[in-house]
C-alpha cells in the first residue's frame, strides 16, 4: 500500500472515531473532543483520590471542612436540579462526591478530580476569607468536573501523541531528528505552548463563568468572586508567569472577565428555590 492510501485509510478511520465523539460543554455549548471513557477516568481518579488521602495530612479544622461539605451539599443539589428543570442531562449524574481538607498552608490551591472528588488546601483560606469566597473557589474547581475538562484533556492528548507519531513515520524520523538535536521534546514544547496551554487557558475561563453560575444557583454572593482573585494577587506579589506560558489566564484578565459576566449571572441564574 502506497502512503498516500494509507493516510486516506487512517484518516477517513479516525474521522469515524472522532465525530461521534464530538458534543457540547454544558451551558456554554462549547464544542468538545471526547474519545477517552469518562467512566474509566472516573475509577481512576478514585483510586488516586485514596492515594492521596492516605499520603496527605487531613486537616482537624472540623469546623471549616462542614463548610466546605455544606457548600458542596448545596452545589450538587443545585446543579442536578438546575438540569432537572432545563429538561437536560445532569453530567453529574455518576459523580460519588466527597469532600477532605488537606493540612497545607504553603499551598494556595483546591481541586475537584473527575467525578466529583473534591480536596481544598488550607492554604488558600488564606485568599477565600469566608463561605462566599469558599464557594467560588469549590464553584470553579467543580466546573472543571461538570464540564469534563479532564476527559477533553486526556482526549486530546491522546489524538495529539497519535498524530505526531503518524507525522514523525511520514517524515522519515525528522521529528524525532529535531528532539535528539536539541537535547529536549521541541516538538512537544511547540505544541504545549501553541495547542494544549491556550486550550487550558480556554477552559479556566469556562471554569471560572460555570463556577459563577453554580455559586449564584447555590445562594452564594458571586461578586466575592473578583475580590478572591485581587487578593491572590496580592498574595502572589504579581509573580505569574507570561499567559502564553501558563495554562491559566492572566489575574488582570481572569478578573475582567469575571467582571463582564457578573451581572449576567446575577440575572439569568439566580438561586434555586426549593419547594
Amino acid at each position: 500500500m502506497n502512503r498516500r492510501k494509507f493516510l486516506s485509510y487512517v484518516g477517513c478511520s479516525c474521522c469515524g472515531f472522532i465525530l461521534p465523539s464530538c458534543t457540547t460543554a454544558p451551558i456554554t455549548e462549547r464544542k468538545q473532543l471526547k474519545i477517552v471513557s469518562e467512566a474509566k477516568l472516573n475509577a481512576q481518579a478514585a483510586q488516586i483520590y485514596e492515594r492521596i488521602k492516605e499520603k496527605e495530612k487531613m486537616s482537624d479544622d472540623k469546623k471549616t471542612l462542614n463548610e466546605i461539605r455544606e457548600i458542596g451539599k448545596k452545589m450538587e443539589n443545585s446543579i442536578s436540579e438546575y438540569f432537572d428543570r432545563e429538561n437536560l442531562e445532569d453530567p453529574t449524574i455518576n459523580f460519588d462526591w466527597e469532600y477532605i481538607l488537606i493540612d497545607k498552608k504553603k499551598v494556595r490551591n483546591a481541586w475537584c478530580m473527575p467525578g466529583g472528588k473534591i480536596a481544598v488546601y488550607t492554604g488558600i483560606l488564606e485568599a477565600t476569607k469566608n463561605i462566599n469566597g469558599l464557594a467560588a473557589v469549590m464553584g470553579h474547581e467543580i466546573a472543571h468536573a461538570v464540564a469534563k475538562h479532564s476527559i477533553e484533556r486526556a482526549s486530546r492528548t491522546a489524538l495529539l501523541n497519535t498524530s505526531t507519531q503518524l507525522i514523525d513515520i511520514f517524515s522519515g524520523g525528522k521529528l524525532s531528528s529535531v528532539n535528539r538535536t536539541t537535547g529536549m521534546n521541541t516538538i512537544g514544547l511547540l505544541s504545549q505552548l501553541g495547542i494544549m496551554n491556550p486550550f487550558s487557558r480556554k477552559q479556566e475561563s469556562e471554569a471560572d463563568y460555570l463556577g459563577m453560575i453554580f455559586s449564584s444557583l447555590s445562594g452564594y454572593d458571586i461578586r466575592e468572586t473578583v475580590k478572591i482573585w485581587e487578593r491572590m494577587k496580592k498574595l502572589n506579589k504579581g509573580k505569574t508567569p507570561p499567559e502564553f506560558m501558563s495554562t491559566h489566564p492572566s489575574p488582570d484578565n481572569r478578573i475582567k472577565n469575571l467582571n463582564d459576566k457578573m451581572n449576567e449571572v446575577i440575572l439569568q441564574y439566580p438561586p434555586i428555590k426549593f419547594v
